[in-house]
């Protein structure tokens, strides 16, 4: 025979463990909405080529201004770099719309423009004087399919959807806003886009670029794994750079 008192204790806890639940749930809650965000960035004391702002341990190296045109174009740049070997690791196809991010003078864009035919080559900067000889660049008649876009810090400023391929020689590792500039290049790409970074192997002294210009290519996907996107290969083929390529995954949207 069952003791009704121990069937009304028994109830009693039971109903106070709900009550518990749900006052431990909501607490739970608010803690989430109100907690700080855990800073995305952190400033400290940064080295003469850094700008003393730390993304993933990493100290984001100072831009190279436009005075650097000349290095751009230096003569050597074609056997110390390759960029004809870069091209062929990008397999470029006529009508593909292709993003050239931190195109500078247009080094890479001119050698891709000619390959996408009918398509286009946004060429991507921040820097109003590169817009300027990226804008002449566009003027001519073989690189008319070549558009120039003025970027901004935190975005590169194309439209949802519209990107087979971006591009990045050497640039991400100057980015003032790594993670923001990544989201809205990936916004721009269309379903199964593909990002290459190309950047001087971080791992190997050998490479005579300063450090802070160099990336391994460890730490190219640790940044890359906190974004939808989803490694791809890596190729060196290159000198002294590695081409790291990624696709935009299922959840590249969020």
């Amino acid at each position: 025979m069952i003791d009704a008192r121990s069937t009304r204790t028994s109830a009693i806890i039971a109903t106070l463990w709900l009550v518990l639940g749900g006052v431990v749930a909501s607490l739970r809650a608010a803690d989430a909405e109100n907690a700080i965000p855990t800073p995305r960035y952190r400033e400290g004391r940064g080295s003469p080529d850094g700008i003393g702002k730390f993304y993933q341990g990493r100290e984001i190296a100072a831009i190279m201004g436009f005075e650097g045109t000349p290095w751009l174009e230096r003569p050597s740049r074609a056997t110390e770099e390759r960029p004809d070997l870069l091209v062929e690791e990008l397999h470029l196809q006529p009508g593909m719309m292709v993003a050239d991010i931190g195109a500078g003078s247009g080094y890479l864009s001119r050698r891709m423009a000619p390959l996408v035919g009918a398509g286009r080559v946004f060429a991507v900067d921040v820097q109003p004087q590169m817009v300027a000889l990226l804008t002449e660049l566009s003027q001519k008649p073989e690189y008319k399919n070549l558009v120039p876009v003025q970027g901004g810090a935190d975005d590169v400023q194309l439209p949802p959807a519209s990107i087979d391929l971006a591009v990045m020689v050497d640039v991400y590792h100057e980015l003032a806003y790594p993670y923001e500039v990544m989201r809205s290049l990936i916004r721009a790409l269309k379903p199964g886009g593909r990002v290459v970074l190309v950047e001087y192997r971080g791992e190997d002294p050998a490479v005579p670029i300063k450090p802070l210009h160099k990336m391994s290519e460890a730490e190219i996907r640790r940044e890359m794994s906190v974004l939808p996107l989803v490694w791809e290969r890596t190729s060196e083929r290159l000198p002294m750079q590695h081409i790291v390529v990624f696709r935009r995954s299922p959840r590249g949207h969020d």
